[in-house]
């Protein structure tokens, strides 16, 4: 995998100084991978392609990602101590910060649980990372809203403003749109869009938004400051989705450690 070998030739550079003035070369270890808090877990396949990258050590997942784990031990490997000890930091950046993405996830997808909403992610992504981050998301509950400029329409207001309003810029392509205001709601309405994004609206505006919606098979999507604190009251409304950037950009990475036997 082309994302490990960069991460490792980042780390590793030419020579692991310390393993290999201390590690004889045919030592072999036996070692735990654990979580020492309660997490949802992802990306534990990773430890498997790393180690591989490296050299003769054997990788044993203990756990299944995707649900809650107390503190537990979650990975067994065995093999070269010197391989070992040159993936470590990898595996654990890698796992430790996918599982602080699903967790994150998972938090939010829990307190909106029985009402119609969905949790989606955005772009607001690490650079380069960005297939592995929305991974996580899904493992923890949410879905993947697109994975790029490319694979769907959102008109957003720098594009409506360009193009001069809401009408003019959805005669020219149809696709999901922001909206601020219950006027902008009923123009895009107006100009058969079918796809809103109610951008930092009030709850009460919000509500009006899904009466001013309610048989017209208009999807709509809050989108703005969502907290663990508001998630739950904005899902009450009735919209069908709920974007939330802090999943990949305010999430708390999971401690997770690697202890040789």
């Amino acid at each position: 995998m082309p994302l490990i070998k960069k991460a490792l030739t980042e780390d590793i550079g030419k020579v692991d100084l310390t393993s290999e003035n201390i590690i004889p070369e045919k030592h072999n270890s036996f070692g735990i991978i654990k979580t020492k808090e309660k997490a949802v877990l992802s990306g534990l396949e990773i430890a498997k392609w790393t180690f591989g990258e490296l050299g003769d050590v054997s990788t044993e997942i203990l756990v299944k990602e995707g649900i809650w784990l107390k503190p537990q031990e979650i990975i067994r490997i065995r093999g070269n101590t010197r391989a070992i000890l040159k993936g470590e930091r990898v595996v654990l950046n890698f796992i430790q910060r996918l599982s602080g993405i699903s967790t994150y996830t998972r938090k939010f997808a829990d307190e909106i649980k029985g009402s119609k909403a969905s949790i989606l992610d955005t772009r607001k992504t690490t650079p380069t990372l960005r297939y592995l981050e929305k991974y996580a998301v899904s493992i923890g509950g949410g879905k993947n809203h697109r994975m790029g400029l490319y694979d769907k329409v959102l008109i957003k207001e720098n594009h409506i403003k360009i193009a001069g309003g809401i009408r003019n810029v959805l005669s020219q392509i149809k696709g999901e749109i922001e909206v601020k205001n219950l006027k902008e709601v009923k123009e895009a309405i107006q100009n058969d869009a079918k796809h809103l994004l109610l951008d930092n609206m009030p709850i009460k505006e919000v509500k009006k938004a899904v009466t001013l919606t309610n048989g017209k098979n208009i999807i709509l999507e809050y989108s703005g400051n969502v907290t663990l604190e508001n998630v739950k009251e904005i899902a009450k409304t009735g919209v069908d989705y709920i974007s939330v950037g802090a999943l990949t950009h305010s999430f708390k990475s999971i401690d997770i450690s690697l202890l040789l036997k």
